[in-house]
């Protein structure tokens, strides 16, 4: 019964074998069912760019959440790596200074101080997969007194509009 085993594993291993007795390779007409997008498909609440609303009023002075549309898959923790669309908006005068959308590229990255700004991290833990929050972000969990010149002047705090596409645990 071993022998067989062995037998059975190597030629489970050769995949592209079709000189094996009773072993025949199947044709590819392409791409099959195992294949996978590289990137998720939106669901269709969060498929079209958002429009961000900036507050009137004073900037917060500690990080603001809101969820416009609530997700229905996996939620994302922190120390998770994440894959997102977002749009990001000056609180002072709403001018965009980025978005993955003009891209059209989705952006990947760990929820870990030092991968993405300290209001994304403590701002996206919680979202459910499908999601999209609004994050409003003082300057001190942004870029602070340095700013990002030449796009983020220093001190500015910061709208994004962001959609939880796929969250991956890093354990």
């Amino acid at each position: 019964m071993p022998f067989i085993a062995v037998v059975a594993a190597g030629l489970a291993g050769c995949g592209s074998s079709s000189k094996a007795t009773g072993v025949e390779t199947a044709p590819s007409g392409g791409a099959t069912a195992t294949t996978v997008p590289t990137t998720p498909k939106p669901p269709p609440a969060i498929a079209k760019k958002p429009v961000v609303n900036i507050p009137k009023g004073p900037a917060p002075n500690s990080l603001v959440t809101k969820d416009l549309v609530v997700g229905t898959g996996a939620t994302a923790k922190a120390g998770d790596t994440v894959t997102v669309n977002y749009v990001g908006q000056l609180f002072k005068n709403g001018k965009e200074f980025d978005s993955s959308w003009s891209r059209n590229q989705p952006a990947s990255f760990p929820l870990t101080n030092g991968g993405v700004i300290a209001g994304w991290v403590q701002g996206i833990p919680g979202m459910k997969v499908g999601g999209r929050r609004e994050l409003i972000i003082p300057a001190k969990l942004a870029y602070g007194a340095r700013g990002n010149p030449p796009t983020i002047p220093p001190n500015s705090p910061l709208v994004f509009v962001v959609d939880l596409l796929s969250t991956s645990s890093s354990s």
